[in-house]
């Protein structure tokens, strides 16, 4: 009988799934492994990732170029123990015994990777701290 604990399961929501949520999920998969399950969706997915993401993510050795944007579903939040807002306010389903966090953060639609950079050094910090907070 295995006494190991359950994994977190971290979900990131944005509103387009092309961004933020991206870098946010590929960080934690990066530094975490297999010791969360990391999810990310979005309230109105966007076609495809943003391409200045991409590059800005490439630049610290993390490739997300074959991710996809997904749509949110109200299965997804249920199957989260951590939900990590950024901007989708008033969107994203709340559910009770779920943790919430909404990370402000600016929003790299549009911009290109020189705007890009900033936000994802930001995203980079504030998972590094979450992943601390999950293992203590």
């Amino acid at each position: 009988m295995s006494t190991a604990t359950p994994r977190p399961s971290v979900l990131f929501v944005c509103v387009h799934n092309a961004g933020r949520s991206q870098m946010a999920a590929a960080f934690l998969t990066h530094l975490a492994g297999d010791r969360v399950e990391v999810r990310s969706a979005g309230s109105a997915p966007a076609d495809t990732v943003n391409p200045a993401v991409v590059d800005a993510m490439k630049e610290v050795g993390i490739d997300i170029s074959a991710e996809t944007p997904k749509v949110l579903t109200v299965e997804t939040v249920r199957a989260s123990d951590v939900v990590i807002t950024m901007g989708c306010g008033d969107t994203c389903p709340v559910f009770p015994g779920k943790r919430y966090l909404d990370w402000r953060l600016d929003d790299p639609a549009g911009q290109g990777v020189d705007a890009v950079r900033p936000i994802r050094d930001e995203i980079e910090q504030r998972i590094r701290g979450l992943l601390a907070d999950l293992d203590g």
